[in-house]
């Protein structure tokens, strides 16, 4: 992987692990396209990821501050009811993590059926919101389950983490902006605690054949288009634009699939 390769990947990242279009489908078939090897490539998914994690801290940062500030009051307040909320929605993932690691990681080959199928079901997502209705409640624990369900299915490549949990919080019948806010953060210690478990585990190394460069520039790209992409979607959530989300996901969806076949 040279560095234009490494830029294009990390703001491809950046941009689409916010957006609504699947962080994990597009990187999948960008490889495709660009001829890197995907299973070769594990350092630099890692390091991307890292960097989008560091730009939701960065967005999110006074949240998080009066959250664990007053969280360790160690009070039955709302920061500690948020931050239980937090790893209820963890569950299900974490048993994705611990007993279906191998079978995951069987997707991301670079198989654009996989893809395009599973891009099509964010769409299918995406358009249920333009009928989804906010009640003035506050994320339940059996809601935070439920969006924890959708978050573990979206390690499906081509399925949308923040689409699927978005999604599914709106179809629960909570506000927009309260949905958006808790899909960002619910999702920082997964990610976090499987990066480090790939480093721990020596499962991603630079001599993967990629070198420094491209990893800096990788991660440097991720961090600062995640920030704008984040801060974007913040604003379509509020104003309910999702369904052209659920247009793109179609289409480019369809077309992968129609390449796999033509190929």
């Amino acid at each position: 992987m040279n560095w234009i390769e490494a830029l294009i990947l990390g703001i491809i990242q950046g941009l689409t692990e916010f957006l609504p279009v699947s962080s994990s489908g597009h990187l999948e078939l960008s490889k495709v396209i660009l001829g890197i090897d995907a299973e070769n490539s594990l350092i630099f998914t890692v390091m991307v990821h890292g960097a989008t994690v560091l730009s939701t801290i960065y967005v999110f940062r006074k949240d998080i501050a009066q959250i664990i500030s007053r969280f360790f009051k160690f009070k039955w307040n709302f920061e500690m009811r948020y931050v239980i909320k937090i790893f209820v929605s963890m569950i299900p993932v974490l048993i994705v993590g611990l007993f279906f690691k191998d079978v995951v990681e069987g997707f991301f080959t670079g198989n654009l059926l996989i893809v395009g199928s599973m891009l099509l079901i964010t769409a299918v997502l995406l358009a249920f919101t333009y009928y989804a209705k906010a009640r003035e409640k506050a994320i339940s624990y059996s809601d935070s389950l439920i969006i924890g369900v959708a978050q573990a299915l979206a390690v499906m490549p081509g399925i949308s983490r923040s689409g699927a949990t978005i999604a599914t919080g709106l179809l629960l019948g909570n506000k927009r902006e309260n949905v958006a806010r808790f899909s960002f953060l619910m999702v920082l210690i997964p990610i976090i605690g499987a990066n480090l478990k790939d480093l721990y585990e020596g499962s991603a190394t630079v001599e993967d054949g990629i070198g420094i460069l491209p990893l800096i520039i990788g991660f440097l790209a991720a961090f600062i288009s995640g920030l704008l992409a984040c801060k974007w979607m913040l604003r379509l959530v509020k104003r309910g634009k999702l369904v052209y989300f659920a247009i793109y996901c179609a289409i480019v969806g369809g077309t992968a699939i129609g390449f796999y076949y033509l190929a």
